[in-house]
Parts: structure tokens; sequence; C-alpha cells
């Protein structure tokens, strides 16, 4: 049985299913977890579909070590 994407309760220990979606589910749990800054990317979702066994744990350490080496520009 795969998990349900959409409405099933997701936790860092959630393990990413051939049935994974970008739902709206799923965006929830990341933007609380990353921060109001979370956005899908491309290369993050080819990350996440690269039939590397991971969990949503790993989606949100990754997200964060993307996005932590993103500089803000200076004026």
């Amino acid at each position: 049985m795969t998990f349900d994407w959409h409405g099933g309760v997701i936790s860092h220990a959630t393990e990413i299913d051939a049935g994974y979606r970008n739902t709206q589910n799923v965006r929830r749990f990341l933007l609380a977890q990353c921060g109001a800054q979370f956005r899908f990317d491309r290369a993050l979702m080819a990350w996440i579909g690269d039939g590397g066994a991971k969990t949503m744990g790993d989606v949100v350490t990754e997200w964060k070590r993307r996005h932590s080496m993103v500089q803000v520009p200076t004026q």
C-alpha cells in the first residue's frame, strides 16, 4: 500500500515511495519544516524523484543544504 500524499500525516520518517506527489499536504509539511521561503524547484524535484531511497526528513535536509549556500546580494 502506498502512502496517501494528499491526506496522510507526514513526518521526517515518511518514506518517499513510487507514488510520491508534490501535493498541498507535502507543501504544508515542507513550509512548516523549511520556513516561508520554501519553494519547489526543478532541481529539488529531480533529486526527490531520482529513485534513491529517501524520507521526507532527507528532503528537508537537502532543501536547507541547497538554500544555505544561496547568498543574498548586498547593495
